[in-house]
């Protein structure tokens, strides 16, 4: 199981030591929540490509950094978060017109590329494109706001992907990778590893006032370790 930190509970001011924490403590993944304050539910602005750059230059290039895309123009501006410096680009299925033109020229970028869908969009919305993409983003909230109560239901789903990737990576050798952001805390983390997630985001389960990230992540291993 991948940690992949995600920084949108954290007070901003602290944002470059929160992500030493990280680093320090020995995450390879960051996330980042990309909102435009349009397409999300309580219209929040979060950050842009000048802050990925800023990101980017404090870690290194040994850091993975994705950004989830929840805006409502992802095909036209794609590519300033590509220029920014991140390595995976993940895009919602509900504000995409053409998607696989969409993965087509991210990939073309030489960006990986990934799809979110929402816990109200069935998955087999999204079946006809696992071939193409390196990734799938389960939300297990709905997007928008850091905070959320995990929602146990969207379980099939998951399992629906893990069946049908495990089928694809027997017969192609792709390695699509199920990531799960929502609510995810030190006392469900077994229970998404137990469906076959390979990548977790975690927000307030990591980054808040109980206690350091390090003692945080120290719980969510031991809970992955037991």
């Amino acid at each position: 199981m991948i940690i992949a930190p995600s920084i949108l509970t954290a007070d901003f001011c602290e944002i470059g030591k929160i992500i030493d924490e990280a680093v320090e403590a020995g995450i390879k993944w960051i996330h980042l929540d990309i909102m435009d304050g349009n397409w999300v539910i309580n219209k929040t602005i979060t950050f842009g490509p000048s802050m990925i750059k800023s990101i980017r230059k404090r870690v290194g290039d040994d850091i993975r950094i994705d950004c989830h895309l929840m805006i409502t123009n992802a095909e036209e501006t794609w590519k300033q978060f590509a220029d920014a410096g991140v390595d995976l680009i993940i895009v919602h299925i509900e504000a995409v017109q053409n998607m696989h033109l969409l993965i087509d020229n991210i990939k073309q970028s030489g960006k990986k590329c990934g799809i979110v869908f929402n816990p109200s969009t069935p998955v087999s919305d999204v079946l006809p494109y696992l071939e193409k993409i390196d990734l799938v983003l389960v939300m297990s909230v709905v997007p928008g706001k850091g905070g959320q109560s995990f929602m146990p239901e969207v379980e099939n789903k998951v399992r629906v992907l893990r069946k049908r990737i495990d089928a694809q990576n027997s017969t192609n050798g792709n390695k699509t990778q199920i990531m799960i952001d929502g609510g995810i805390k030190a006392n469900n983390i077994s229970l998404v590893n137990e469906w076959g997630v390979d990548v977790s985001v975690i927000g307030s389960g990591l980054i808040n006032s109980e206690g350091s990230l390090l003692e945080n992540l120290d719980k969510i291993n031991d809970a992955l370790a037991n």
